[in-house]
């Protein structure tokens, strides 16, 4: 029988039953995975907030107990499920005084909280939050918390070895992005810098393979650019997030051409490292708490003529290839079992060595 009192409950996005690739389903799992393996299976009490305003009376009561069943309480939660845990969970933990910590997935929390000073208030209230980025945690300092930690994103991946790394020497150099496809995330921005740039050489250059799920609000978008591809450009579809080192390694560069200024640290940042290939980036806020010049070429957010100017260099691959090694090796920061052990360590009794 399982003990009535656990160490941990958590409430994420799950989605059980469900083939979700998305980021903030993905680091839920593989932080939970970790805690389970940490912890143990019957420490860890897990609720699915997948679902939407549907779902809301059954979390209402699915939080409290949360409450009931374990001395520490975590949430994963996106914007509307922000709103709605973080009130629930600080009212009824009057009455249970168990440990409140919220993992923030992405970089946005900052500047959501800008005009929330309710939710704010509550947010400082909590035993911790863990931020994936040092840049994250000094902008929420200077809103006056005090109790942010920092935990990077992470992925449970088989990294190579340096024998198991390729070498592109030739051309076609192949690229791929990897991630959510929509316009946010800069896909279109990449197929045009592709085609401007072979177009500019007079000959295939660069090939492109476009991974990730597609943002079901812009299926029809997604659908009108693939009828601009020539034939060097390719939707992958979906890879599952086990199998992504695998995917990856046979390429040249990861593209990066993010939209989305506040993202966290990308899990396809991470994959790439994993693989040993090297990412070519727009810079987005935490860029460089991830990102340096012995990984990545980046360039100013937004500006897609720098993105050409990289893919024209006549240099480039000599530097990408001097930047594989590099890569392995930072992959070795962002594996679940230093990231979440280091998390661990903030739940009092279980210091984990």
């Amino acid at each position: 029988m399982l003990k009535m009192v656990r160490v941990i409950s958590v409430l994420g996005h799950f989605g059980f039953g469900k083939e979700l690739l998305n980021g903030q389903t993905v680091k839920t799992k593989v932080v939970t995975k970790e805690l389970e393996n940490q912890l143990g299976k019957e420490e860890v009490y897990k609720i699915d907030t997948c679902g939407g305003k549907k779902e809301l009376p059954k979390l209402f009561f699915k939080s409290i107990c949360a409450l009931k069943k374990s001395k520490n309480v975590v949430i994963l939660p996106a914007h509307n499920g922000l709103r709605f845990f973080v009130p629930v969970l600080n009212f009824f933990n009057k009455f249970y005084k168990r440990k409140l910590f919220y993992i923030v997935i992405g970089g946005w929390l900052a500047d959501y909280l800008k005009d929330k000073k309710g939710l704010e208030k509550k947010l400082k209230k909590f035993n911790g939050i863990f931020v994936e980025t040092s840049t994250m945690k000094k902008a929420l300092e200077e809103k006056g918390f005090t109790n942010v930690f920092v935990m990077p994103n992470c992925k449970e991946l088989g990294i190579l070895t340096k024998d198991e790394m390729v070498y592109p020497k030739a051309e076609p150099y192949k690229l791929c992005t990897f991630s959510r496809v929509c316009k946010q995330k800069g896909i279109e921005d990449a197929v045009n810098a592709v085609i401007e740039v072979n177009n500019h050489f007079g000959r295939t250059v660069y090939s492109l393979d476009i991974y990730g799920q597609v943002d079901v609000n812009e299926t029809e978008w997604f659908e009108n650019l693939k009828k601009t591809f020539p034939e060097y450009v390719r939707y992958g579809g979906l890879v599952p997030f086990d199998k992504s080192v695998e995917v990856i390694k046979d390429y040249f560069a990861l593209l990066f051409p993010t939209l989305f200024y506040t993202e966290g640290i990308p899990g396809t940042i991470i994959d790439a490292f994993a693989a040993g290939v090297p990412i070519i980036s727009s810079k987005w806020l935490n860029y460089n708490d991830i990102l340096d010049d012995s990984t990545c070429l980046g360039y100013d957010f937004g500006d897609n003529n720098c993105l050409k100017e990289i893919l024209l260099d006549e240099k480039l691959s000599e530097k990408i290839l001097s930047f594989k090694e590099n890569c392995l090796k930072k992959a070795q920061d962002y594996l679940p079992s230093k990231v979440v052990g280091g998390f661990i360590r903030n739940i009092e009794g279980y210091d984990i060595a």
